[in-house]
Order: structure tokens, then sequence, then C-alpha cells
């Protein structure tokens, strides 16, 4: 967190900072469902080190996107999860 707080100024605020990097991991997974792709928490964290995915997608749908969701059980944990996708108005 240091490192980051010094590469754009002292006196810049942690929720500022929070908010850069979320807006950030926003933009990154808005291109990524724009670009015809699903997404899933985990591999949002593996693309886009995010670990609230659920979060960004609320911010994304806030901001006006219609995103998809569809709920997935693995047959082998039983563990549910969603898949997020981008709706085409087209």
């Amino acid at each position: 967190m240091w490192l980051i707080m010094t590469a754009i100024k002292p006196s810049t605020s942690l929720d500022n900072l929070r908010g850069l990097i979320m807006n950030s991991q926003s933009e990154q997974i808005l291109k990524y469902l724009q670009a015809g792709n699903a997404l899933t928490p985990l591999e949002a964290l593996r693309k886009f080190n995010c670990m609230r995915l659920g979060a960004r997608i609320y911010d994304l749908r806030q901001k006006g996107y219609v995103i998809n969701s569809l709920i997935i059980k693995d047959d082998i944990s039983g563990k549910r999860y969603a898949r997020y996708s981008l709706v085409s108005l087209n």
C-alpha cells in the first residue's frame, strides 16, 4: 500500500485510493465482458486480482450496464458460484 500512495500523492486519502483501484478493476472487467466473455469470481481473481467480483458487478450495474448472473453448482464439491456476462442490447 505504501508504494501506491507514494506513486500517486502523499496527500491522497485511503478512500480515494480504494476508489481508483475499484474503478480500474471495474474498467478491466467491463472491457472483458464487452469482448463477449463471461466471468466467474475465480477467473476475476486470476485475471484482474479482484477478490470481490460481486461488488464490481454491482458497481457496473449502478452505472447502467445490464449484466446477467448465472448460478452454477459444481458437481464434485457441491459449491455454487456465479458466472457473469454482459447482456447485449443490439
